[in-house]
């Protein structure tokens, strides 16, 4: 990658983990579902005026509204959910097992992705990570389980949707195009949901949780798509996902200095270990290594 594809993934990676930390603030005076419709309803129209296009027939439309339930919806209302019972450090770190998900159901689902040892490696010490961070607890239950349980519901969600994607590719969509589209859809499925179990009207949100959901409508979700599909065409998808492994640092750091949440040694060798069994699906350190006394011969 270029040095420009470097400052995306970085600029993407403060962005996104910024993410978890606004959503505990919007929590504070903000109902779930509200959060996730104003969110993906800011992202839509920073995403319309940015794209000024849509989706122009029904299979643009079909794999557009797929994204928008698998990429929007259910994840970011999961997630928020989760955040009811952890720490948004926490919450970052269990979504860091994304890539394990979207790598498994890819090889189950798909005809073009194999699932080698070196894979399987991966995403048995991504399992095993995950393992770590929820601990003895797993057994007993409680909160801290629901929170896990709840991040790792939205890990499997976004691997469906990186299944689902090949649909957008297929029907012509534009990344920019495709992106307004899923934002505007998600918007139509979750402005009702809210307005009927949140009523809304009747909240008065501080004027911090205010802030923290604008930000997190046009920043964390309309500007961080202009940048992620940007690197995407830059640097390919590949590079890209490389962003989950540098979410949780912004997140934890917001997290430990703004909301004085602590993390135990469980949950970081949790993350160390499923850091682990991402780069050994990615395999180009692994590669690299190899390579490297064959090139001084």
């Amino acid at each position: 990658m270029s040095n420009r594809h470097w400052l995306l993934l970085i600029a993407l990676s403060v962005i996104w983990g910024a993410s978890f930390f606004l959503m505990a603030i919007a929590l504070r005076d903000l109902p779930p579902l509200t959060i996730v419709a104003a969110r993906v309803a800011l992202g839509a129209a920073f995403l319309l005026v940015l794209a000024r296009a849509l989706p122009r027939n029904r299979a643009g439309w079909i794999a557009a509204a797929g994204m928008a339930v698998l990429n929007n919806a259910l994840p970011f209302t999961l997630i928020v959910l989760a955040q009811g019972h952890i720490a948004s450090g926490l919450a970052a770190v269990v979504n860091a097992a994304t890539p394990v998900f979207a790598m498994l159901l890819a090889a189950g689902l798909t005809q073009d992705e194999r699932l080698t040892s070196r894979r399987l490696a991966g995403a048995l010490t991504g399992i095993a990570g995950v393992a770590l961070l929820a601990g003895p607890a797993a057994l007993a239950g409680g909160n801290e389980v629901l929170g896990i349980l709840l991040c790792l519901g939205a890990c499997l969600s976004y691997g469906f949707a990186s299944v689902w994607s090949r649909r957008i590719r297929a029907a012509g969509l534009a990344p920019m195009q495709a992106a307004a589209g899923q934002c505007l859809v998600a918007t139509l499925i979750m402005a009702p949901l809210a307005l009927a179990v949140d009523q809304p009207w009747r909240l008065a949100p501080g004027a911090a949780s205010l802030a923290a959901l604008l930000m997190l409508g046009l920043v964390a979700t309309g500007l961080a798509y202009a940048l992620f599909f940007a690197l995407i065409a830059g640097a390919g998808a590949t590079n890209a996902v490389l962003v989950t492994l540098l979410v949780p640092v912004t997140a934890l750091l917001l997290g430990t200095l703004a909301l004085d949440e602590v993390l135990a040694p469980r949950h970081l060798a949790g993350m160390a270990v499923i850091g682990a069994g991402l780069l050994l699906i990615d395999g180009r350190l692994i590669s690299a290594a190899a390579a490297r006394p064959r090139s001084r011969r």
